[in-house]
């Protein structure tokens, strides 16, 4: 009799386990090409997302940290970007499931679980090798036990949406480090690299991709490219990978983006990571309105051209970069108490606050929300800035909604007004102080 009542439990609990994982798609059809979840169409609105106090830089690990001060922290950030219509967050792995899970129930919000691929490195036979070369047999083994592993552990994870390989990988075989930097001039060079060094490293994300999908199959595979680069190489090397995402950083457009990745890939194309810095290098100080401006433009096209809408019909969403400030970006390691306002690099499409010959985004405020001081708790508060309340409003629309075209899209994102937005933060910031 107990053993019968045993098995009627575990029965239950499988079932229950099943019913609560998410099965997430990539349909193409006539209209486009969208994502489904559990048969549903779904738009990302999606947030890099990450929890850095002041002082500490990515060696700090809000997962490493007691579970009530991560609940503490996930309560406080989390309603903010519910209530903003944000539905998916995009976190590396250092994340334990059951806060993927915790996050979805209680907030409804998705993972985006993201895996470097060797972006900053990778460990080979227990020796740390600072530059990957994804030529290498060994290289090439430990990158692929390492997405098995995950792949296995996160798989019947609830609130899990898809897995991200990579992090503008492309750009790591010009520079070493993890800062930001201007991307090399010479298309001979960039051409070499990418059929010496780039070609290995896609195929060997292709295979991650299979691996992947053998262990999983509920969960789609993208990859995480900076901007278009080596787009026919990948077109070659990644016919396994499900979604083509991007860290596009071109200003109020995207420009022809979304017509190239359908002309060349069959894939839908995902922004990994795009937005706009709070901070006018001309004028020297915050410029919240210049920031949110670049973001609603960008949002506008994400959405006008998500599959049925007649334009490009290959948009799944994004994720803006980034919710908080972080003050550790500049220089990594030193003055992680100071809010630098250096410029590291240009960003040529973000004319207002653009001088020629001078360098123009500054890593330390990309926020959409400003971070307050540290508490005894090892917590802070954000204040949010008028792109979190412009955003906000832009999230109202759904694309996929019935009756619902490019120039309604249009008509709704015209009606922001981001001077509204402004006066919001400044009285939320009053509020606060």
């Amino acid at each position: 009799m107990n053993n019968i009542f045993l098995k009627f439990i575990l029965i239950l609990f499988v079932f229950n386990s099943c019913a609560q994982k998410n099965e997430v798609t990539v349909l193409s059809n006539e209209q486009g090409i969208k994502l489904l979840v559990n048969g549903e169409d779904f738009i990302i609105n999606g947030m890099n997302w990450d929890y850095f106090p002041i002082g500490t830089n990515y060696s700090y690990s809000l997962w490493e940290q007691p579970d009530a001060l991560i609940k503490e922290a996930l309560d406080a950030e989390m309603n903010l970007l519910k209530s903003m219509g944000v539905n998916t967050i995009r976190v590396y792995t250092s994340i334990q499931p059951k806060w993927i899970t915790y996050i979805y129930e209680k907030y409804g919000i998705y993972t985006m679980l993201n895996h470097s691929f060797g972006r900053y490195g990778v460990s080979v036979n227990g020796n740390w090798i600072p530059v990957t070369d994804y030529r290498n047999v060994e290289t090439q083994k430990a990158l692929i036990k390492e997405v098995s592993k995950m792949a296995e552990a996160y798989k019947n994870t609830p609130g899990l949406l898809l897995f991200l390989l990579g992090n503008e990988n492309n750009y790591g075989l010009f520079w070493a480090g993890s800062e930001t930097e201007d991307f090399p001039d010479n298309e001979k060079e960039i051409a070499a690299k990418g059929e010496k060094l780039g070609r290995p490293m896609y195929r060997l994300m292709n295979e991650a991709a299979k691996k992947i999908k053998s262990i999983d199959t509920s969960h789609p595979v993208a990859i995480c490219n900076g901007d278009l680069g080596f787009l026919d190489i990948i077109a070659e090397e990644c016919t396994d990978v499900d979604i083509y995402g991007t860290n596009m950083y071109r200003g109020k457009s995207f420009g022809d983006a979304f017509e190239k990745v359908k002309a060349k890939l069959n894939m839908p194309i995902l922004f990994t990571e795009f937005g706009a810095d709070a901070f006018n290098s001309i004028e020297n100080k915050e410029d919240q309105k210049m920031q949110a401006f670049y973001m609603v433009e960008n949002w506008k096209e994400i959405y006008q051209n998500a599959a049925g809408l007649g334009k490009a019909e290959n948009s799944i969403g994004g994720f803006t970069f980034q919710f908080s400030d972080g003050w550790w970006k500049f220089g990594q390691t030193i003055n992680l108490d100071k809010h630098d306002d250096n410029a590291s690099w240009v960003g040529g499409g973000y004319d207002l606050d653009l001088i020629k010959g001078n360098k123009n985004m500054n890593e330390e405020w990309f926020g959409i929300c400003a971070k307050g001081p540290t508490n005894e708790k090892g917590l802070y508060t954000l204040q949010p800035r008028a792109a979190y309340y412009a955003l906000k409003e832009a999230h109202q629309i759904n694309p996929y909604s019935k009756g619902v075209t490019a120039d309604l899209i249009a008509k709704h994102f015209s009606k922001i007004k981001l001077s509204e937005a402004l006066l919001k933060s400044t009285k939320n910031k009053t509020s606060l102080d």
